[in-house]
């Protein structure tokens, strides 16, 4: 449905695998879709693979050998980017306008509420 399963706050500077080893460790579901940047054999396909999920991540350009995916699935995946663009609309999530971690994960949760109500 384009919904997340759950937040994880990092720094700014910080890539999304960090946040992804700590949302993947107890997600239940039969597939994963990924995006590109995440394409990382160790850190997301062995673990989804152990945890008996499907990663549906498509390979990075650099990547000698390109893995294969559902592309046909994959293409759900505008709904999680539909969810980020309603999520931005929120004026003070889009400029983080809250000072403190505490919150600015606040005003996530609340406009994410909003948004699964409407």
């Amino acid at each position: 449905m384009g919904n997340p399963t759950g937040f994880f706050l990092t720094v700014g500077q910080a890539h999304d695998l960090q946040s992804a080893d700590v949302l993947i460790a107890d997600i239940e579901a039969e597939a994963l879709l990924v995006d590109k940047a995440d394409d990382a054999d160790e850190r997301m396909r062995a673990v989804l693979k152990c945890q008996g999920i499907e990663p549906v991540i498509p390979s990075k350009s650099n990547r000698p050998e390109p893995i294969d995916y559902d592309q046909h699935l994959y293409q759900a995946r505008h709904l999680i980017e539909n969810f980020f663009a309603k999520l931005k609309q929120y004026r003070a999530i889009a400029t983080r306008y809250d000072k403190t971690a505490c919150n600015f994960l606040g005003a996530i949760h609340l406009a994410a509420a909003v948004i699964w109500l409407n």
